[in-house]
């Protein structure tokens, strides 16, 4: 009879251990999931249009082509991460990123975001505020559309979330010739980056796409100042191919182009030269193999940073020259913002050691990124730019020793230096996270 307890107990003990060796090793083998949705975000009522000065306060005049917001939330472990990107000129205001930042944590749990704006320069104006003298009475329906777009990208990020699902990742990247160029320097050797990165999610229980990440960097600025219409420019043609031969949802997210523009002269229009980027994505996505992550970490850092301005922002004459080159109210609420200095964003993401996102607020020259990949030696590094915010051109030190736009303080009014400053704590962020993730996706 004892005997036979003791064979009981220590049956129950085996059958505990086994019940938590197999718990254990479940969450273990616990891989990512993944949600991502689509949203028109194309203003309805007339509004100034975002990119170039000499259109001052001109009304758009109709729609070419739609405008959208895609976002995609990757999820491991209870971290969530929403990667936004919107076919507008730059990411939301300060006031109206936070709110959608609180509103993300606060209903799904969501405290890491990169939402940038592809840059095309045929969007609206998003600047402007509910105050008197910065939009209030002459721009009211611009103001209406910051509110608008402030809760589109709110339900779109929500949708995303509430669609999360098992996935498996293909990530890779390949060089595109003939698809950009610097068109600031003229010093030899001139840089360019041409790099095409590209991350697929796939559902591990039906195969299918949920959404396919892709990373170029390029100036959408295909078309022409004096039309007055709202384009996602070749970004739109390139989302088509995605979506037709991969299927899910295509996000992108603009590089480091504050240098580059892009190279049609091959390609055709806006919509050919989206199209041919489409398919390199298509065919670069096609060619990848997917990798099941095991127990993946997700480790972020966010920081903001405070340069001296090049530009004295508080002298009436520069305000002046300002006012006429853009126009009053928009100058304003710049100004409001820069009173106490350039304040630009960090945000790098790290999934295990060889997939890092890197978030900046403003229009890095291309020699940025094309270090920090070199230093940082991550094997898939995506680099966002006009991410979280929007600073302005951030030239390197040698673009500004060169001159010309972009490295003028006209338009990079943030000190000579800062984007190298930015980029050394981005590479000592991404080497302290990726030590924190565990080991690489790839097979030994």
């Amino acid at each position: 009879m004892k005997g036979s307890v003791v064979g009981l107990v220590l049956l129950a003990l085996f059958a505990l251990d086994i019940q938590g060796r197999t718990n254990a090793h479940a969450q273990e083998t616990k891989g990512l999931s993944a949600g991502a949705a689509k949203r028109d975000i194309t203003p309805k009522e007339p509004v100034p249009m975002w990119g170039y000065g000499a259109r001052h306060a001109d009304l758009s005049t109709g729609t070419m082509d739609p405008l959208f917001a895609t976002a995609l939330v990757i999820e491991s472990k209870g971290i969530k991460v929403a990667i936004v990107g919107t076919d507008l000129g730059r990411a939301p205001v300060e006031v109206s990123l936070q709110r959608i930042r609180n509103a993300i944590r606060d209903q799904a749990g969501i405290h890491v975001s990169l939402i940038a704006g592809s840059h095309t320069h045929h969007g609206p104006v998003l600047e402007l505020t509910d105050r008197p003298g910065r939009g209030k009475g002459r721009f009211d329906a611009a103001v209406r559309y910051g509110q608008y777009l402030e809760q589109q990208l709110i339900e779109t990020i929500l949708e995303a979330d509430r669609a999360l699902e098992p996935v498996s990742i293909q990530v890779g990247s390949t060089e595109l010739m003939n698809f950009n160029r610097n068109r600031h320097s003229k010093r030899e050797p001139i840089p360019v980056d041409r790099t095409l990165s590209v991350l697929r999610l796939m559902a591990v229980n039906e195969g299918r796409t949920v959404a396919t990440l892709f990373n170029f960097a390029a100036h959408p600025t295909s078309l022409p100042t004096e039309k007055y219409e709202f384009s996602a420019d070749f970004v739109g043609g390139a989302r088509e191919v995605i979506e037709k031969e991969l299927e899910g949802i295509a996000v992108f997210m603009q590089g480091a182009g504050g240098d580059l523009s892009t190279n049609r002269g091959p390609h055709g229009d806006h919509k050919d030269y989206g199209r041919a980027l489409g398919k390199k994505v298509v065919a670069l996505a096609q060619s990848l193999e997917s990798h099941p992550v095991k127990a993946p970490t997700i480790q972020s850092h966010e920081q903001q940073f405070q340069f001296a301005s090049r530009t004295n922002f508080k002298n009436p004459l520069v305000q002046g020259a300002y006012s006429v080159a853009f126009f009053p109210e928009l100058v304003t609420n710049f100004i409001d913002e820069y009173k106490d200095g350039i304040k630009p964003r960090l945000t790098v993401v790290a999934i295990h050691r060889d997939i890092a996102f890197v978030g900046v607020s403003g229009e890095f020259f291309c020699q940025h990124a094309i270090r920090l990949r070199e230093r940082s030696r991550v094997a898939h590094l995506f680099f966002f730019g006009y991410c979280n915010g929007y600073h302005q051109y951030f030239p390197t030190i040698e673009a500004a020793d060169e001159g010309g736009y972009g490295a003028d303080t006209l338009v990079a009014p943030a000190e000579v230096g800062s984007g190298e400053k930015i980029m050394d704590q981005a590479l000592m962020k991404l080497y302290e996270l990726r030590s924190k993730v565990g080991p690489t996706t790839k097979k030994p």
